[in-house]
């Protein structure tokens, strides 16, 4: 597990998750620094004699690549400024769960286009369902992610919408998804954000006007009283801690389809 960035849940559920199966996970942080200390391929050639596998969770997503490229082992995006994988695996496990079903399922992410967006919309188009942003001027999602998504979409029957009024996007959707306004890095656009984020707030009113049963949902950390109330992370109708804990139960079933693949090879 090389980590470069804070972590609670992708850690303790990937760590976890691993003993649980019968095995054991190796947590690095700063021992090892990505292309500065060795470089990222000296790195994967280093670790692919020691072990199955490999998480990384780091900033530039190029870094995710160069390692997956190099190892000869399975590696996984434990985050990227570009993508958050397993957390969208988390999310459509949780709404299947909940709804038990996607194809067709309208969920609608207010605030920022970002990495959790992103693997959000791109797993989203693959199954079917209507993923909607509402953010504000300035913070639309990477261009190129959009791209790939679409067109997934034009295979699955799946729609990709945009728009700038929270609550014209979230009228009649199943669930209402929101991430923190400032993530790691962006510290110093903090003060910035907040007020360019100050109408997307998602809080009981939000989650009316998308309609009586619209579910609430947030990859955390969350910032109470900012990207969401309190109100609604600890209210009825909030899938947030079904959708926590389920990182625990689909990365153990990432690990075992990817170990298992690579023993068959």
């Amino acid at each position: 597990m090389l980590f470069q960035k804070p972590s609670l849940r992708t850690r303790v559920t990937f760590e976890a998750g691993m003993v649980q199966l019968g095995g054991h996970a190796i947590y690095l942080t700063h021992d090892v620094v990505l292309g500065a200390r060795e470089s990222v391929r000296d790195v994967a050639h280093n670790l692919e004699r020691y072990v199955d596998g490999i998480v990384v969770r780091t900033g530039p997503h190029e870094v995710a690549l160069e390692l997956a490229g190099q190892a000869d082992i399975p590696v996984i995006n434990g985050l990227t400024l570009r993508e958050h994988p397993c957390q969208a695996l988390a999310d459509v496990f949780t709404m299947r769960e909940r709804f038990g079903r996607l194809d067709g399922l309208v969920v609608a992410f207010v605030g920022d286009g970002n990495n959790v967006y992103h693997s959000l919309a791109l797993l989203g188009a693959a199954f079917g369902m209507e993923v909607r942003l509402a953010h504000p001027d300035g913070y639309a999602p990477n261009e190129r992610i959009v791209a790939r998504a679409q067109e997934r979409a034009a295979e699955t029957g799946a729609r990709l919408v945009f728009g700038q009024d929270p609550r014209e996007i979230v009228r009649g959707a199943d669930v209402v998804y929101t991430d923190a306004w400032t993530s790691m890095g962006q510290e110093a656009e903090a003060e910035e954000r907040r007020d360019a984020f100050a109408g997307f707030r998602v809080d009981d009113a939000l989650l009316d006007a998308a309609g009586p049963d619209a579910l609430a949902m947030h990859c955390l950390p969350a910032h109470r009283g900012e990207e969401i109330t309190a109100s609604v992370m600890d209210g009825p109708r909030s899938l947030i801690w079904d959708q926590s804990e389920n990182r625990l139960h689909v990365q153990k079933g990432l690990l075992v389809e990817l170990m298992a693949s690579e023993e068959a090879g």
